[in-house]
């Protein structure tokens, strides 16, 4: 397993009630996982609707199970933003 950091962004930031945390986890998809496992239907539905980038890279539409988290890698939460 990796540690690292997921920062929260906009809505996402609201959602999560806190503007980053730690993860313990091998994919994207465990580290989401565990973030959403204490929160509500809200978090989830932000979460369904973000892009994601790990160390400032896109996850693009790469399946978050595939997605391998770096050891002290930052994962960042992107809500859909409005305007330009």
């Amino acid at each position: 397993m990796a540690k690292g950091m997921i920062r929260y962004w906009a809505a996402a930031k609201a959602a999560a009630g806190t503007a980053e945390e730690p993860y313990d986890a091998t994919t994207l998809a465990g580290a989401l996982g565990s973030a959403a496992a204490s929160r509500d239907d809200e978090f989830a539905r932000v979460l369904s609707r973000s892009s994601f980038l790990i160390d400032g890279d896109p996850v693009g539409s790469r399946p978050h199970e595939d997605v391998v988290l770096p050891e002290s890698g930052v994962v960042e939460v992107l809500p859909p933003f409005a305007g330009g």
